[in-house]
């Protein structure tokens, strides 16, 4: 669409609306929706489309979110106005809503950096407190008129503009190639996107810092990604790269980690926790994490990857909620659906596990950035959708006492594994008798068995053997008994579970090998086996094959090379989907894990005696016999 024609859009809409108060959504626990936006009361949550391409006449698509609190108090949320399309590098504007008021109402779209026909995008703006100037970091490219990607390598520049006026209006951009884009970053280039911060305290108070992602490119292909940070010390007039972080590619385009789109936080000690997307690398996990402790000059350490930290692979957002840090992003594992505010109370050490997480909405959704409203109130920025995550973007407020209350430790049942943890018990799960000494019961309502991830679980190339006992009854839906590693189409994974709709008991491995595309083989009996008796299962990998065991029975297809935990978040659950998308509803007892094919005779002695020492490839052994309860 031409800039003109946009523009008399823009002007229309601004002539009826000076001041926009958008819709409001019922809160996640189903409140009525109010008809205007009321202040948000102790425990409370209300939220109002800001960016829809329905009500900003001009353009087909809002996409990536940033938002910051001037020092006026003035909320400034941006996003990219994708003129036509939704895809990442045709005509893209940066725009902005301001709000005076907390965010409860919200002025009309200003368009602070036209592409005119280029991709002018990736807004990351940070506040200098001591002189209000707000400071957007973007990243520039040449446009397409197609949704297709930016051509690899991309000619993506660094450009940063600032306003005086508590975001009125903004100066000219300026190239900050010569500061912020060393020779070898010359493949892909992106700031933020999402707000930066100024330090406040030690040695660096005072400086801005933001983060920004890139790659080398050598002859024909990619050999480098970099993730790193970027500071200045004098309110924005100058920038330097600071800490960095480089993974190479291999020849076969494998790497291991891929850090990028990073959100930055200041810690109580004063250091500064970067919280990345992981992007394709083998590395377990899809959030990756580094610490700089001198001012974001250096990492104390390479970033490093947090497998039982679940989402998929999308851009995540942190903050500071007084002694907490809070981390906005989707829930599932695999696909961008379920935001979610997860917590750590130990600076970002450890965070709540997605059941101990609140959850926004269960509708898709994708990029975020939050912001301090006040000591206790927060602004949650993000993508979201009833059919796509990219259908609009959201403004959300919540008071902390709104999140879910700290939980204290589960109860838990034994891992006789080496060096194993027990194991968390969730739901209503309750002890019954089992097909050896005691087992487990599960409701289907979310009862189940979680394992602390530990660096032993993950089977990765290996042969293996998975043996469980199990009870049920159900005809209808999915029926999961165990589960190792991640989920979806494309994750590499081990599961068994019922069909009982299907009339069979499928084993399933999907794995990666190399470069090469995930591959999936399955084996299923010819019957459920939901007649309420007990029944043995297992599950081998070894000798060429895949076999399933059924009460003795085998049945078997060819194995496929490669790793069944790479690439992907890890859990290991029993009767439950490592997404949480369907639990069991029976009993299930023993249940055994080897990082070796069982032979016959050993299958066979777990059958019928139950014997099989603890070794040192006993992966994890749960008897499922007792619930011990939290302490």
């Amino acid at each position: 669409m031409p800039s003109s024609l946009r523009a008399r859009l823009r002007s229309t809409l601004t002539a009826t609306l000076t001041t926009v108060s958008l819709l409001a959504f019922a809160d996640p626990a189903g409140a009525e929706p109010a008809g205007a936006e009321p202040a948000v009361a102790a425990g409370e949550f209300d939220q109002q489309v800001l960016f829809r391409a329905s009500q900003d006449p001009g353009y087909a698509c809002f996409r990536i979110p940033a938002v910051v609190r001037t020092a006026k108090g003035t909320l400034l949320a941006f996003a990219e106005g994708r003129v036509l399309n939704c895809g990442d590098a045709a005509d893209i504007d940066i725009v902005v809503k301001r709000s005076t008021d907390d965010g409860r109402t919200w002025g009309p779209l200003q368009v602070v950096n036209e592409g005119d026909g280029d991709t002018h995008g990736n807004p990351a703006p940070v506040v200098d407190r001591g002189t209000g100037r707000i400071i957007l970091a973007e990243t520039y490219n040449t446009g397409r008129t197609d949704s297709a990607s930016c051509a690899v390598p991309c000619d993506r520049t660094p450009h940063m503009q600032h306003s005086d006026d508590d975001g009125l209006t903004w100066s000219q951009p300026r190239d900050l190639s010569s500061e912020l884009l060393p020779a070898n970053w010359n493949s892909w280039y992106a700031t933020g996107p999402v707000h930066g911060i100024q330090l406040t305290g030690g040695k660096h108070a005072g400086r801005l810092v933001l983060s920004v992602n890139t790659e080398t490119w050598e002859g024909n292909r990619p050999t480098a990604n970099h993730a790193a940070l970027i500071t200045s010390d004098d309110g924005g007039d100058h920038w330097a790269v600071g800490a960095t972080d480089t993974w190479p590619i291999a020849q076969d385009g494998t790497f291991r980690q891929k850090p990028s789109e990073a959100a930055l936080t200041e810690r109580a000690d004063g250091s500064i926790l970067v919280s990345g997307r992981e992007q394709d690398g083998a590395d377990l996990g899809h959030r990756a994490q580094a610490v700089s402790s001198d001012g974001g000059d250096t990492f104390t350490a390479p970033f490093k990857d947090i497998p039982d930290l679940y989402a998929p692979q999308v851009q995540g957002s942190v903050l500071r909620l007084g002694d907490r840090l809070l981390l906005a992003c989707p829930g599932d594992p695999d696909r961008r659906r379920t935001m979610m505010i997860r917590s750590s109370y130990d600076d970002g050490a450890t965070w709540e596990s997605v059941d101990r997480g609140t959850v926004v909405t269960t509708d898709w959704s994708g990029y975020s950035d939050m912001v301090g409203i006040s000591s206790t109130m927060v602004g949650l920025l993000y993508e979201g959708g009833a059919v796509d995550a990219r259908d609009e973007i959201r403004f959300a407020r919540f008071t902390e006492d709104w999140l879910t209350p700290s939980r204290g430790a589960d109860p838990t049942t034994s891992d006789l594994a080496p060096d194993a943890e027990p194991a968390a018990v969730l739901g209503n799960t309750r002890e019954t008798a089992g097909a050896v000494g005691g087992a487990l019961q599960f409701d289907g309502a979310g009862d189940a068995v979680r394992l602390p991830y530990r660096e032993e679980l993950p089977l990765g190339t290996r042969n293996f053997t998975a043996s469980l006992w199990f009870r049920y009854t159900a005809t209808t839906g999915e029926q999961p008994l165990l589960w190792m590693g991640g989920t979806g189409n494309s994750q590499p994974q081990v599961w068994l579970r019922g069909e009982p709709e299907s009339k069979r008991i499928t084993g399933l491995m999907t794995t990666r090998d190399g470069a090469a595309a995930p591959t999936t083989t399955s084996v299923r009996t010819t019957g459920a086996y939901n007649d309420g008796k007990w029944h043995h299962l297992a599950l081998r990998r070894g000798g060429g094959q895949l076999t399933l065991f059924i009460d003795g029975t085998a049945l078997s297809t060819p194995d496929m090379p490669g790793s069944v935990s790479r690439n992907s978040p890890f859990g290991v659950h029993i009767g439950q989907r490592m997404d949480s998308r369907a639990y069991f509803t029976g009993a299930i007892d023993d249940v055994r894990v080897y990082a070796r094919a069982l032979t016959d005779d050993e299958l066979t002695g777990l059958r019928t005696q139950s014997i099989l020492p603890v070794t040192e490839d006993t992966v994890l052994w749960l008897p499922m016999d007792h619930v011990t309860a939290a302490r």
